[in-house]
């Protein structure tokens, strides 16, 4: 950990990197569009709620609750030489269910202080990061809570069930440095569990677990170098799994005015890390991988002879070009067998077609399971990174594969699976999940039923508005 000294010294340090950069940034011209503001993307410019909608189908009965997705939506306005997808300003989008009905659809910006500001709005309360109030990329419910998150740095967010913002928050003053994007549920404790990086410190990342009552009960270090993008993890029985792999913080674009400065670094060692889940950060058995990058695992567990399977979507590379989003799509459907006796970890493809933001249910986190659904990418990246029209259902028991395409023009965004009932089976239930239907400019809420996925939904909701693509959703019963 970095002395007193130290830390007085690197906040000086950054302030003027910061400040050079924000020069710099200002001074980059665009050389033709960024594709992450136009078409799909472009940005939605106000706030919706529409209690009328057409559905088709019928609504299973036990849907009662909200599905809600997080992702950038830029209210400021941004320069298209520097506007990273990842960045811009968070808007939720929102359906609710009861009783066979669909009650509402609402979106509505997360309030920071420069959305607030555009609105003509008090602030909203409570503590922030000071470089950024931004929570742009998940949405969780817990401890009676719906948070607003994203990684780096950002706090928390807590909006209502109405989607509205009601305060930022550092969980009661217990968080640390940062939070995550990603937190993964203890269905045995009710615990989350995070792997969290803050973007100005590079050499530590925290373990962080809050506790049912929504305050955090631990945050351990873990010593790391060159500051890596950890965008998710998963929990076993035993262990977190850390994925330290060669994305960095790159000070030379931050101050070339890069408003997205992580970089492929060749020269960082990817290493997987297996932490006991209350052991200390320097008892993490750091397992060696080929380079590679992994932004979403499925679940992981253990085997019977003490090895770890994680299933994951892999790119070879990300980040090399510092365009203005993902640089390429190419992510294969992964099972990793990290070893902690061997200190390696082996990869076998399960599917070589480009795919991401896999989902599986999440009643089983960190048991062994059989299915995950997966949404398809480009195999043609001129496209875009949002350009395909299918999703994926893997039995992974039988190493098959089945696919739902939703036809020409119609681009699904990731899907969720929700148990039918409390003791329902892992296949039975729906996958639900919103579609982007270009030839009409609108949108749709889509529920598959998950043991029969190939065939028709079984209702569609029709939203008569556009819903950029995202990042995360989730669905909170009862709402």
């Amino acid at each position: 950990m970095p002395s007193p000294v130290e830390t007085v010294i690197r906040g000086a340090v950054t302030k003027g990197v910061v400040a050079l950069g924000e020069f710099n940034r200002g001074r980059r011209k665009s050389k033709g569009p960024n594709a992450f503001m136009e078409g799909v993307h472009t940005p939605v410019r106000e706030e919706i709620t529409d209690t009328d909608l057409k559905v088709t189908g019928t609504i299973p009965p036990g849907l009662n609750g909200l599905y809600v997705r997080n992702g950038p939506n830029p209210l400021q306005a941004v320069n298209p030489a520097t506007h990273h997808w990842f960045l811009g300003d968070a808007m939720l989008h929102g359906v609710r269910l009861q009783d066979g009905k669909a009650l509402w659809y609402r979106n509505r910006w997360v309030r920071s202080n420069a959305v607030s500001d555009i609105l003509g709005e008090p602030r909203a309360p409570g503590p922030r990061n000071p470089r950024t109030d931004t929570a742009n990329t998940n949405i969780v419910g817990h401890a009676g809570k719906l948070w607003a998150i994203v990684e780096a740095g950002g706090h928390p967010v807590e909006v209502s069930g109405l989607l509205d913002t009601v305060a930022h928050s550092d969980f009661d003053g217990t968080l640390g440095e940062a939070y995550s994007a990603h937190p993964h549920l203890d269905p045995e404790t009710g615990e989350m569990h995070a792997i969290c990086y803050a973007g100005g410190n590079p050499t530590t990342i925290w373990h962080t677990v809050v506790g049912t009552d929504g305050r955090v009960r631990r945050n351990e270090p873990i010593s790391v170098q060159n500051g890596p993008m950890i965008h998710d993890c998963q929990i076993t029985p035993n262990y977190v799994i850390v994925m330290d792999l060669p994305v960095t913080f790159s000070m030379s674009a931050m101050i070339g005015g890069e408003s997205f400065p992580f970089h492929w670094n060749p020269k960082h060692k990817a290493r997987i890390g297996l932490l006991p889940r209350e052991g200390k950060g320097s008892d993490t058995i750091w397992c060696e991988i080929d380079p590679c990058y992994i932004f979403h695992p499925a679940n992981a567990y253990e085997t019977e002879d003490g090895k770890v399977i994680m299933d994951a979507c892999v790119y070879d590379t990300m980040f090399v070009s510092g365009m203005n989003g993902p640089d390429t799509a190419k992510a294969k459907f992964e099972s990793l067998t990290i070893d902690p006796v061997t200190r390696r970890v082996t990869r076998d493809v399960i599917d070589a077609a480009p795919q991401e933001f896999p989902r599986y249910d999440e009643r089983l986190t960190g048991r062994p399971y059989r299915y995950a659904y997966v949404m398809a990418l480009p195999e043609d990246e001129s496209n875009g990174f949002i350009a395909e029209t299918k999703l994926y259902k893997h039995d992974l028991g039988n190493r098959t594969r089945e696919v739902h395409d939703f036809g020409p023009g119609r681009l699904p965004g990731e899907f969720v699976f929700v148990p039918a009932h409390d003791r329902a089976g892992e296949d039975e239930g729906w996958v639900i999940g919103f579609v982007a239907d270009l030839k009409t400019n609108r949108s749709e809420f889509v529920i598959l039923d998950a043991a029969n996925f190939t065939a028709p939904p079984v209702a569609t909701i029709y939203i008569p508005y556009r819903i950029p693509p995202g990042f995360h959703g989730n669905w909170v019963p009862g709402a």
